[in-house]
């Protein structure tokens, strides 16, 4: 790029931020990380779309710019970790840079990897694992009987060079089961419980698998009747059984915020979670500027603890002419409270955290 174009593009850049900062909009946000990205500045692209996403939620733009950032991200952590093997072959980073391919959907690059860490570490099955794991994807997205029969046999592969590795047996036995071979399913599946006895998924898995009907042990015809009929014989686990959690954690939920406007000087409080909100006081709908200013607190407060290097902000106080705004953070749920001059903020600030502990088992995106 020409110094003179080099000139131009920061030009626009500073527009573009100044915009959003004055008058923030989904296409400003959008804009603004686009520019990022084409600077190849990816991490800056994420934040855009996060701060973005923080006003906006709904957005379905931001959430592209998002995934673009993180795909963009993505590759170049890929191509890190390519250099990193020149230098230094490691099982552990040539897993890490398969995954990145899977994650990718870069087929022809995995392939190439897999081959490439086979030669290297022959007794490593993590390539077999790796191959199987992209398989058994392609299989589950497109039912088709040829990629499942090669995901069964990379994964039977790994399993065999490797007895205790936890993932090519949860995978392998997922898919028998899901084909109709549950018998053969729970071979891997015990075999999975023994590594781990403490493991309540694999508990769960395994009842869930002993009620079924068997179909059989010959997997290629399995396989190929799946294909004909277009649907997988047996279901996946029901995800009922958090449902009871999940209401008693809304219920907790609302009695906490509850608890909160009740505080002498709290005029409003909220609890929020993904793209929806639990309210308490006078806030008039989604796009009060209440809600949003505790977003924005929450996202800049965390970012600005990453670029000091000294973990997450958890508590957070803002004061103003409006008198304080308390918000409390855990992982991606948070609540905040609008309160008056001279407040017990430690007192709020205690029922707020007490809110969000109350959140811990709530299913993400719901209940806020």
């Amino acid at each position: 790029m020409h110094l003179i174009q080099r000139m131009k593009v920061w030009k626009e850049l500073r527009q573009l931020e100044q915009r959003a900062r004055e008058e923030p909009s989904p296409s400003t946000f959008v804009d603004l990380g686009q520019v990022y990205i084409n600077l190849d500045m990816h991490d800056k692209a994420q934040r855009v779309a996060d701060d973005g996403l923080a006003l906006f939620p709904r957005s379905a733009e931001l959430r592209q710019l998002a995934d673009c950032a993180r795909r963009g991200t993505s590759r170049q952590r890929a191509a890190d970790l390519r250099a990193r093997l020149t230098r230094s072959p490691n099982p552990k980073t040539y897993r890490e840079l398969a995954q990145l391919y899977i994650d990718l959907g870069d087929a022809a690059s995995l392939h190439a990897l897999c081959q490439e860490w086979s030669v290297r570490f022959p007794e490593d099955a993590g390539a077999w694992m790796a191959i199987g794991q992209a398989r058994l994807l392609n299989f589950y997205r497109d039912l088709a009987a040829r990629e499942g029969q090669e995901a069964v046999r990379c994964l039977e592969r790994a399993v065999r060079m490797d007895g205790k590795d936890a993932q090519s047996r949860r995978l392998l036995g997922e898919v028998l089961y899901r084909i109709g071979a549950v018998r053969s399913a729970q071979v891997h599946l015990r075999a999975l419980q023994e590594l781990d006895p403490a493991d309540a998924e694999v508990e769960a898995l395994l009842r869930h698998v002993a009620g079924l009907a068997d179909q059989g042990d010959d997997v290629r015809a399995l396989l190929g009747g799946v294909e004909e009929q277009g649907c997988l014989v047996h279901p996946p686990p029901p995800v009922a059984a958090s449902a009871p959690r999940q209401e008693e954690s809304v219920a907790r939920v609302r009695e906490g915020l509850a608890t909160v406007a009740e505080i002498e000087g709290v005029r409003k409080a909220t609890f929020i979670k993904g793209s929806r909100a639990l309210v308490k006081g006078a806030i008039r709908d989604g796009r009060d500027p209440f809600l949003r200013v505790v977003r924005v607190v929450a996202k800049a407060a965390h970012r600005f603890a990453r670029r000091l290097d000294i973990g997450n902000a958890s508590k957070t106080v803002v004061d103003g002419d409006f008198g304080h705004i308390c918000v409390c953070v855990y992982g991606d749920a948070l609540a905040g409270a609008q309160c008056d001059r001279g407040t017990d903020l430690d007192l709020v600030m205690a029922e707020l955290q007490e809110v969000v502990a109350g959140a811990l088992h709530m299913v993400a995106g719901e209940g806020a």
